[in-house]
This record gives C-alpha cells, structure tokens and sequence, in this order.
C-alpha cells in the first residue's frame, strides 16, 4: 500500500545523524492520524446525544439503544490488543488504511440503517474496524518522529483528544436539532465519510510503512474466549428485559465466569507455548496492577451506566431537545478537563494516591448532590440547576482520569508496560461494555415496574429511575475508593521504555489504544480530558518517555 518499503521501529530512531533531515512529510502524516483520531473520538460521544432521535425514527427498543452502544464497545476492547499486534507484524500503515476504510464503510452502513438491527451490525463493524485503526496512531507517530519532537507532538494529540470529546456532543446535538435534508440522526454518521475517504487517499501519500522488529504473535483463540465470556454476560443483560428474562438468559451469564476461567487457562498455555498470550497473566502478581486495572473494569462500569441514564433522562424524560443536552453538559466537561491538568501537574507529585481517592469522593458527593437537586426541582428543572452537581463530579473525574494509568503502571516491570497499557485500555472498554448492559437493571425496571402513561407521569418515573441509577453508581464509586488504597502511595509519574529492542511491540500493542479508549471509558459522553501524561512502557529507548494518552 505504500511506494515505500517497511521500516523497522529503529529506522525512526533517535541515533540517526544529527545533519539528517527529517521527512518533511511527518507533519502531513501527523495530521491524517490526528483527523483519523478525532473521527473516531467525535463518533463516540457524537452518538449519546442522538440517542432519543434514533429511538423515534427507527422505532428501537431500549434494549436496541443499550446494544448501539455497547456492541461498539465491546468489539473495540475485543480487539485492542490483536490491532496493535496486526501492526506490528503486517505494518502500521497497511492496518491504519485497512482500519479508516473499514470504519468510513461502516459509518455510511450506520448512517443508512433501516432498521435497529442495521444499525446494531454496523456499529459493531465501526467498533471492530477502529481496534484495527486506533492503535495504529500512536504508533505511527512514535516512528515517524525524532525523540526530540515527540513531546510537542503529543501535547498536541492531547489537545485533539480533548477537542474531540467536547466538541462530540455539540456537534451531535446540532447535526439532530438541524434535522439536515430530513435525515434526523444520520449525519452524525455520515460525517465521517468525507474524512475517511481524505484520510485514506492521503494517507496513502505520506504516511510511511513501519513494522516491529520483534512482534508477538496473534493470540486468536485468547480473542474468541474474552469475546465470548462478555457476550455471555453483557447480550443476557441488554435483551433481558425486553423477552422477559428468559431461563437461557441467566445460564449464559452463570456460565460466563467458566468461559473466564478457561480463558485463563489457555493464557497459561498460551505463554508457555510460544510466549505470546493475549494478556500477560504474570502482571497481576503486581499488586498495584491487579488493583488497578479493577478500578479501570469498575469505572468504565461507572460511566457506562451515568452517561446513557444522562442523556435518556434529559431528552426522553424531560423532553429536552439535543442541542439542550448538549450544552448542559458543557460544565461538567470544562470541570474535567481543569482538574486532570491540575491533577498531573501538582497535585499527584505532592499528594500521590489521595488526589484519586480525592476525585472518588468528590464525584460521589456531586452524585448525592445530583439525586437531591433532581428531587428537589422534579420535572422543572433547567440546565443551571444541574450546573453545580456536574462541576463536582467533573472535578472529581479529572482527579482520575489523568493521573490513574501512571498510578496502575508504577510498579509494573519495564519489558512488559506495552501489554500493560493495552490491558489497561481494553479492560476499561469492558467495563464500560458491562456498565451500558447494567443500564436495564438499574434504570429500566423502574421505568418498567412504573409503567407511565401521561407526559407528566413519564417526567417523574424517568426521574426517579435516573436518580435509583445514581445510587447504584454511588455505591460503585465507594468500592473504587476501597480498592484505590491497593494502589501506590506515591504513583511513579513515568514508566521508561524497554529499549529500543522492544519499542516494536509496544508501538502497536501498547501505545496506540488511547484515543478512543479516553472518551469511551474514560470520559464517556461529555468530558473532554486529554490525560496526556502517562506513559507506555515499551516505546522507545530508556529516557525516551512517550504518553499512552489513555485515561
């Protein structure tokens, strides 16, 4: 796919002459990446608020919705790590065409959905075609810049990160409020074909071909068992309600953790084999690592649950317009994007480990804060009088999100923080898989038990379901903050690289899963937080410190 021969990690290296020039085309090839980036990072949050519009128009059970989301979810944390690994061996630039290709095809699939089950298949091949694309970002990055340019050129990416996230909703809500042709939701699908198309032509021009040198092997069977042991558990939870909560239903979310258990198993195997596992079993004697990747699984529980009650609450059962929605969550999103900068900057490297405990209760007290203000004002609330609630929690997200993968990564070994940081991203994308189908749980049997049939009456029973939904979370965030105290006092604020030996495989399997992973589990709906500082482990050579950018 490319006039130019695959080069190894090294060939970008920081030991070339001084007096070499550099290619002049870096900068266009960063643009095409960073577009690609925020295409993905805009069709994630761009979704949520079109929510209410998709259900009208397509006539989608709730179950439907829920489905919409985390099936998108869930093929992208099933292959996170095997998209890493793909560009490694059979190079970036093949995959990242392969990837913008796949998901502008997909795009225009969801866009033209006739039905909710369309839709449902189409978000699934966007999810799965962006695991092929999105780890191919970074890592294209690492080997087409010198070491000397890469901190600017990842604060940047921070900065296309955070835009990304914010300016979703709003453009969501805009492309839904304008109705555009008659179309309703579907541009904010359709959008992307024209940046697809733009990225793959030119990506075809600059972007230069890179493989590892040493890369893993592609762990397939690994990838089937994660895959199914979480549709056992999430598709019983998102169908449920709507057949009943059939018997196979709950055999299939019983016998996930076996399916688990026998994933694990063949990891073992895996390792001792050929030493290519899908997830390197031996990090979770890491007693930091373990406890923190289940407060990645937890939170992405958190947010996968918030944000979809969030907006079903505001435009459904308030009957807000999604341009309404939108800006309502404007100050939740400057909130976290404040406290991660401040966060990262001063308050870890004094504090460690209490500024996330810090964010844990402060959201929970902007969630407490949220439940009174949503009895206290019923179906009249405005927008201002969330405003409060959303600025705690969104300070307590911050708090977080940004500092929490350095804290996760401290104490894992050098030769193996590439995997670490890919472990790390798809089990937040799990969670946030779980927490969509726990909606039916916590939000739907109110609305079901209720069962509303004036405007009025739907305004209060979506109320208190929202705020039965906001107790849930309350009680999840308190089991985070337990398990934060297994976490590293004094987080280590980088982790080096293994050498540029390794930079390979932590180039592709590592360091590229961040973009969506921030938005998705990280941020979910609104935020817009680059947590631009953590660092993935195998990226280069000791001293050559690269962000993961994953929350």
């Amino acid at each position: 796919m490319s006039s130019h021969a695959a080069v190894p990690d090294t060939a970008s290296d920081r030991t070339a002459p001084p007096d070499t020039p550099p290619d002049r085309r870096r900068w266009t090839a960063l643009a095409i990446v960073m577009t690609a980036a925020f295409m993905d990072l805009v069709d994630v949050t761009i979704v949520n608020i079109a929510i209410p519009s998709i259900e009208r128009d397509l006539g989608a059970s709730f179950g439907a919705i829920q489905w919409i989301t985390a099936g998108y979810a869930l093929a992208f944390a099933a292959g996170l790590i095997t998209g890493g690994r793909l560009g490694d061996i059979y190079g970036r630039k093949r995959l990242f065409l392969i990837g913008i290709s796949g998901f502008t095809v997909a795009s225009a699939l969801c866009g033209l959905a006739a039905d909710p089950e369309m839709l449902v298949a189409s978000r699934l091949l966007q999810g799965a075609m962006a695991a092929m694309m999105v780890p191919q970002v970074l890592a294209i990055v690492h080997v087409t810049f010198p070491a000397h340019e890469r901190g600017k050129v990842f604060g940047m990416f921070g900065a296309v990160v955070g835009l990304g996230a914010v300016s979703g909703p709003l453009l969501g809500a805009l492309l839904t409020q304008w109705n555009l042709l008659g179309l309703e939701w579907r541009p904010i699908f359709l959008i992307n074909l024209p940046v697809g198309v733009a990225g793959l032509v030119l990506g075809l021009k600059y972007i230069t071909e890179s493989r590892a040198e040493r890369a893993l092997r592609l762990d397939l069977v690994g990838v089937a068992l994660v895959t199914t042991g979480l549709l056992m558990l999430v598709y019983p939870l998102t169908r449920g309600r709507e057949l009943g909560w059939p018997l196979w239903g709950h055999l299939c979310m019983a016998a996930s953790p076996l399916v688990f258990a026998a994933f694990v198993a063949y990891e073992r195997h895996k390792t001792r084999k050929d030493g290519s596992p899908l997830v390197e079993l031996s990090l979770f004697r890491v007693k930091s690592f373990a406890a923190g990747v289940a407060v990645q699984l937890t939170f992405g529980v958190v947010l996968g649950i918030f944000f979809l009650v969030w907006t079903l609450y505001m435009q459904i059962g308030l009957g807000w317009s999604p341009i309404k929605a939108g800006l309502t969550g404007v100050p939740f999103s400057i909130a976290v994007s404040l406290a991660a900068g401040i966060s990262v900057q001063r308050l870890v490297p004094r504090f460690g480990r209490k500024v996330l405990q810090a964010g844990a209760l402060a959201m929970a007290s902007g969630l407490l804060l949220y439940i009174w203000t949503v009895g206290r004002y019923g179906a009249g609330i405005e927008p201002w009088q969330m405003a409060a609630p959303l600025v705690v929690m969104g300070l307590g997200m911050g708090l977080i999100v940004a500092p929490l993968t350095d804290a996760v990564l401290s104490d894992v070994p050098r030769e193996h923080a590439g995997s670490a940081s890919g472990l790390i991203n798809t089990t937040a994308q799990m969670g946030n898989a779980l927490g969509l189908g726990l909606v039916s749980v916590v939000f739907f049997s109110v609305v079901d038990e209720a069962q509303p049939t004036s405007r009025y009456a739907v305004a209060g029973v979506f109320a208190d379901a929202f705020r039965n939904s906001l107790w849930w979370v309350v009680g999840v965030l308190a089991v985070i903050l337990l398990m934060m105290f297994a976490l590293p006092t004094r987080p280590g604020r980088h982790i080096e690289g293994a050498g540029a030996g390794d930079a390979g495989t932590g180039a592709g399997a590592g360091a590229g899963m961040g973009a969506s992973a921030l938005v998705e589990s990280g941020t979910g709906v609104d935020s817009g937080t680059p947590a631009d500082r953590e660092t993935d482990g195998d990226e280069g050579a000791e001293g050559d410190r690269q962000p993961a950018l994953s929350h």
